[in-house]
């Protein structure tokens, strides 16, 4: 009884059988983490929390392995209503002829808010507490990410071109200040700026977006260096490669996110290690665009900060995170021609502290340690095909499948449960996806019949 009367009261205890750490600590095996007020209150050996604590919520995961939620830094949630809609085309004809005439057609409050959720119960289910959005409507996105609780990066899109969100880059910039406003306060949500690409704004504009990021201290978001064509066109317009032209406005530094990535010299390697650039990773997107290949061993081997992203839905065609890492992984190896390229344990990393070095959240999430945030993500290892489990991160990453997360909890708050939505009607969602590929389907086949 004195005993008991000396134990604090918590809100939940994750009980796994490995707990994969992403810090100092490394992978610990038969511990347990306590969670109190959505923040990791202590880390101890399961069979002691008992002498300590107590709590009305006890996960037992028995043969489970608890990990950092992933990390998805580059994708466009919205998006996922395109899922399948253009598939096998080069990079520039999948946007020009399909992609930004269907958004002309069909961009709107309604389109954001259901691709969004729709994109958001994939990406819980698939284990991910973070995701970085780089679309249009971003305050819908925010305001659909609070509403069902996971944490996001909201990266307004600037372009030139008009579309129904906004007229002209001042109007995109100006939505993109008012999303950064709109969320200064807000606990998961944070806004950053998301020039869409060197190639759609003059130099004058970007130096207008490196000006504004700088007066509202946040990072940058853009694809750089995306395709060969980017580069040779670069070449030709304005006499230097894409990430000449970002040093020469002064958007090479520590706050710029460069997603893609795919086309680098030596030069800059050392050049964006030199200024501390971001790069995000998006390897299943760009094999199906053929979009090249981002030289990740090289980029780490100088200091890169390197994270994973699985761009859109349209161009991937999943948010799995897991799926990305293992691709990430194999990728790596081929590229580098380095077998020891990109580990189990270092691309679980990618997918989860470094992303969240990447975003400037490293403080908050992204490694499960004392005072961090309760952003954790449970799978399970019992199945068959990750029989016997000699090394349990090298098994999650080279043989566990998205459906065998369990669990997974943002800010302590569980948003799956037994591979169940718990923030989501998930009835209500497919109803109305259902009703936007109706429409979406519908106009295409008539189009068809026309031509």
């Amino acid at each position: 009884m004195s005993n008991q009367l000396n134990t604090l009261w918590v809100d939940t205890i994750v009980s796994p059988k490995w707990i994969a750490t992403s810090s100092s600590q490394g992978l610990l095996s038969d511990h347990s983490v306590v969670i109190q007020n959505g923040t990791i209150l202590a880390i101890l050996p399961t069979n002691e929390w008992p002498n300590h604590y107590q709590t009305n919520h006890h996960f037992a995961l028995e043969n489970q392995i608890l990990t950092p939620g992933f990390i998805n830094t580059h994708g466009h949630a919205a998006m996922t209503l395109f899922r399948g809609y253009a598939d096998d085309l080069p990079l520039m004809t999948w946007l020009k002829e399909h992609i930004w005439p269907n958004e002309a057609k069909w961009l709107s409050d309604d389109f954001v808010n259901t691709g969004t959720e729709l994109a958001i119960a994939e990406m819980i289910k698939s284990g991910t507490t973070t995701f970085s959005d780089n679309y249009f409507f971003s305050n819908n996105v925010g305001m659909t990410a609070e509403k069902v609780g996971i944490r996001a990066q909201l990266c307004p899109t600037i372009l030139t071109m008009p579309t129904a969100w906004a007229n002209s880059t001042d109007e995109y910039l100006s939505r993109a200040i008012d999303t950064h406003l709109q969320f200064k306060e807000s606990t998961l949500i944070n806004g950053v700026l998301g020039p869409h690409s060197p190639y759609i704004l003059s130099d004058e504009e970007l130096t207008k977006v490196v000006h504004t990021a700088q007066d509202l201290g946040c990072m940058i978001q853009m694809h750089v260096h995306e395709t060969q064509a980017e580069i040779t066109d670069s070449l030709a317009q304005f006499f230097c490669r894409p990430l000449a032209r970002l040093k020469r406005v002064g958007m090479l530094n520590n706050k710029l996110q460069a997603v893609h990535m795919t086309q680098l010299t030596e030069h800059e390697i050392e050049l964006i290690a030199e200024h501390q650039v971001k790069v995000l990773h998006c390897p299943e997107s760009n094999l199906k665009l053929a979009s090249g290949f981002c030289p990740v061993n090289a980029l780490k081997q100088a200091g890169v900060t390197v994270a994973l992203g699985t761009d859109g839905a349209a161009s991937n065609n999943d948010l799995d995170m897991l799926g990305e890492m293992r691709t990430a992984s194999l990728l790596a190896k081929a590229v580098g021609n380095d077998a020891t390229a990109l580990d189990a344990e270092a691309t679980l990393k990618m997918a989860t502290i470094e992303g969240a070095k990447a975003l400037n959240i490293d403080h908050i999430t992204g490694s499960i340690e004392i005072g961090k945030s309760a952003d954790l993500c449970a799978t399970s290892l019992d199945d068959l095909s990750n029989m016997p489990i000699y090394n349990p991160i090298s098994q999650l990453i080279y043989t566990a499948t998205r459906n065998q997360i369990s669990h997974v909890w943002v800010a302590g708050n569980v948003l799956l449960k037994n591979h169940k939505l718990t923030t989501i009607d998930t009835n209500e969602l497919r109803f109305n996806v259902n009703r936007w590929h109706q429409k979406i389907n519908r106009s295409n086949q008539t189009f068809v019949q026309q031509n």
